[in-house]
């Protein structure tokens, strides 16, 4: 039973990290492209706008997991496709609704926008161009997270992995001939972020035309409380994407200050490498998020011990892999994306990523417990750890910290977070795991 229980760990997990991965290499390839095609300014533009990814993409997260997390315990209670049709029409229903308004944000008011996230005269234009594309852009972004966190919960994380990968790649081509050849600038790597979103959705579309899916859209009466128990569960999520964005927001603006447009150029490249550190750590935790959910519905509680034990295991073992690469490799890494051949760069950007990805000690085990507890229906809990690591700490240390160490003090604040969450979350989890016993039967029922 163990044997079977760590062989689905390994094919969710690693299919999922894979599918992560692949959705943060649509901002990596941005960044890459960016760099060395419109140079300092343009990547310093770009990681203004990016916070507005944060945003989408936090809803988004918020919807899918919470349905998806909703969905795949009904399911294994119940088994009933008429819950499950209702709980993935209002998820859908929403994510459009707010795409909507997104769209018009974009379309009416970029330009104030980016003045708001500190743009300058230098960075003001392109800052703008890639705000209006991205929110333009925000519907298929909703709806590919969405239908990707059903397949997943729907027993198919291969389909969900085919189409994120399928879009990442398309991405990166789409980046070189969009800025290299055609000249498009910062709007061809903003249209080519947004186009292959599209081309993702093409590629799960055949999981509905073959009629493999067990969930669909129908008109079916949605109780308010369903949608706040679908938030509640996703809350977490939406909290830890949002503060990524504020956070960015908060470190861009800060940075200015001290350092220029060369010092956010430099913390472009911290961001969007930390980003794709932490789609690994979110892959695990989602890749997870099913066999916690389906095993916590169905009362299996030492199964649900054994899948937190080998995450822990396997979040632990990437966060010391990562940590020495970074200190091992800094210059060549940072070097890469200085496409001004400017030294301070280098120098500013890997002081920066050998500090800051201390931090992930501890981030790996705060994003896994998060998704843990929204899984097995504790979403207080998920949302404490997301709150903490968002809005109640990191932005008051990163203002008490570079008041003190100026850039480093930047830098420092990431790592500083997350050891006192981490420290402040471990007695919780103890605790809670003490509380959920074996013997006790089926979990309960969270009323919708």
């Amino acid at each position: 039973m163990r044997k079977d229980l760590l062989a689905d760990f390994g094919k969710y997990v690693s299919l999922n990290v894979l599918s992560m991965l692949a959705l943060s290499v649509y901002i990596l390839a941005d960044t890459f492209f960016v760099a060395n095609g419109l140079g300092a300014a343009g990547l310093a533009s770009l990681n203004l706008a990016i916070s507005a990814y944060n945003f989408i993409y936090g809803i988004a997260l918020m919807l899918g997991i919470g349905g998806a997390t909703r969905y795949s315990i009904e399911r294994s209670r119940t088994g009933s496709a008429a819950e499950g049709n209702r709980i993935f029409t209002a998820v859908v229903r929403l994510g459009l609704t707010v795409s909507f308004i997104y769209v018009v944000i974009g379309a009416f008011w970029a330009e104030p926008l980016a003045r708001l996230l500190g743009a300058d005269q230098d960075t003001l234009a392109m800052t703008t161009t890639y705000l209006r594309t991205i929110l333009c852009f925000s519907p298929s972004f909703m709806l590919s997270s969405i239908v990707t966190s059903f397949i997943r919960n729907d027993g198919s994380p291969r389909t969900a992995m085919a189409g994120m990968v399928v879009s990442s790649l398309s991405n990166i081509v789409l980046d070189y001939i969009f800025i290299f050849p055609l000249q498009m600038g910062m709007f061809g790597a903003a249209f080519a972020t947004g186009l292959s979103s599209v081309i993702g959705l093409m590629v799960i579309s055949p999981y509905f035309i073959k009629g493999k899916n067990n969930f669909r859209l129908q008109k079916l009466s949605t109780p308010l409380r369903l949608y706040g128990n679908i938030c509640a569960l996703g809350a977490a999520s939406l909290v830890t994407e949002l503060a990524s964005g504020i956070v960015l927001i908060v470190f861009n603006l800060r940075l200015v200050q001290l350092g220029g447009n060369l010092a956010v150029a430099a913390y472009g490249v911290i961001a969007n490498l930390s980003i794709i550190t932490i789609a690994v750590f979110t892959g695990i935790g989602q890749g997870v998020q099913p066999l916690l959910s389906s095993n916590h519905g169905a009362g299996r509680s030492e199964n649900v011990k054994y899948l937190l034990k080998y995450s822990v295991i396997l979040s632990s073992l990437t966060a010391a892999v990562v940590i020495g690469v970074i200190a091992a490799f800094g210059e060549p890494i940072a070097d890469s994306f200085n496409g001004d051949n400017n030294p301070l760069f280098t120098t500013i950007a890997a002081e920066g990523l050998r500090i800051y990805f201390l931090g992930f000690l501890f981030a790996g085990l705060n994003v896994l417990f998060s998704i843990y507890f929204s899984a097995v229906e504790e979403p207080r809990l998920g949302f404490m750890i997301s709150v903490l690591r968002g809005f109640a700490l990191v932005v008051p240390l990163a203002l008490l910290l570079s008041q003190i160490w100026g850039v480093t003090g930047i830098w420092l604040t990431f790592p500083v977070t997350e050891a006192l969450v981490f420290a402040l979350m471990v007695p919780k989890l103890k605790g809670f795991q003490r509380s959920e016993s074996p013997m006790r039967g089926q979990p309960r029922r969270v009323e919708v």
